[in-house]
């Protein structure tokens, strides 16, 4: 067994890329699983996808891709692996597996769940096609395969109104996020119908929240996520997702900012631009928290928890997908 010396000469090249939001203190408590893991990938030929919400020993140490839902669907295509570990959510990891039906994909924590994939099922879905029959219905990548199988295209909050312009219709239906919906419903003359789902994360922010931030911090630049209410979206500078915001911390520099969105996201774009001063309102995500460096290590040593979709699913919900990505 390596001593632990060994270990933090061999992961200090890493630590040095987050020592900025990590203090030295915690690093020795991280450093193990991190050189585990990285052997293991060797050993199983495994990649590692990581969300922009995992927190920075994570996105940063032991993750081989890393984004947003989209950037994780579109990268997800490419792998050459034979084991993919998704350090995200649950349906994160499903659409993984619909994007590689051969591959091995494992998820963490079984826990790792998603209100807005809670929301709706897909007896509901069935539901809204014959309320509006001939509308198309576009769903939400934060669902379900076997929502996105009741579906015709998917989107992400990167690329929402696309989607819906690209259906060249006068009406669509928007599923399961009704503030995605209404913020997008906002930017486009194509009528949306909208579902009552909501990010346990992003409904929680409020206009005064960013009236407080704006008073306790004089020229900070608000981003504000899409899944946040429309009055939020309103008061921001900018809203887009979590690629959005950070190419727009890349592109405009703003020398204070905040990010409403889940907290990690603040400290895993901190690491690369060391003089913007990041404020943190800190939203916790529950499910994205259960992922771990710990449970990563498990799963490639016991193959935990691996990821199935059942065959009537798999073809008109990777379809969905499909169709998502060539739009």
């Amino acid at each position: 067994m390596a001593t632990r010396q060994a270990v933090l000469e061999r992961t200090a090249s890493l630590y040095e890329r987050v020592r900025r939001v990590i203090p030295p203190v915690e690093w020795p408590a991280f450093a193990e699983d991190v050189d585990a893991i990285l052997a293991l990938k060797r050993a199983r030929n495994a990649v590692i996808l990581a969300h922009n919400y995992q927190t920075p020993e994570i996105f940063h140490c032991v993750a081989d891709l890393v984004g947003d839902s989209l950037a994780l669907a579109r990268k997800a295509m490419d792998v050459e692996a034979d084991v993919i570990v998704l350090a995200g959510v649950h349906f994160m990891a499903e659409t993984a597996k619909l994007l590689n039906p051969d591959k091995t994909v494992l998820i963490p924590d079984l826990g790792a769940g998603c209100s807005l994939a809670d929301s709706i099922t897909p007896a509901d879905v069935r539901l809204m096609r014959q309320r509006y029959p001939g509308v198309p219905i576009v769903t939400y990548v934060n669902t379900s395969a076997a929502v996105k199988a009741e579906s015709d295209i998917c989107c992400t909050s990167g690329n929402a109104r696309a989607i819906v312009e690209a259906l060249g219709t006068d009406r669509v239906i928007m599923l399961p996020d009704e503030y995605l919906a209404r913020n997008v419903a906002a930017e486009t003359h194509v009528e949306i119908i909208a579902w009552k789902g909501h990010c346990e994360v992003h409904e929680r922010f409020t206009p005064d929240d960013i009236r407080q931030l704006r008073e306790s911090h004089p020229g900070v630049t608000v981003l504000a996520h899409p899944e946040c209410p429309p009055a939020v979206v309103a008061e921001a500078d900018f809203s887009g997702s979590t690629a959005a915001m950070s190419d727009y911390v890349d592109s405009r520099k703003p020398p204070r900012v905040v990010l409403l969105t889940e907290c990690s996201m603040s400290d895993n774009i901190a690491v690369q631009h060391p003089d913007v001063d990041f404020i943190r309102p800190c939203n916790l995500c529950p499910h994205m928290k259960r992922i771990t460096l710990a449970n990563i290590r498990r799963a490639l040593e016991e193959n935990r928890h691996e990821v199935t979709i059942a065959a009537p699913l798999m073809a008109p919900a990777r379809r969905a997908v499909e169709r998502m990505l060539a739009a």
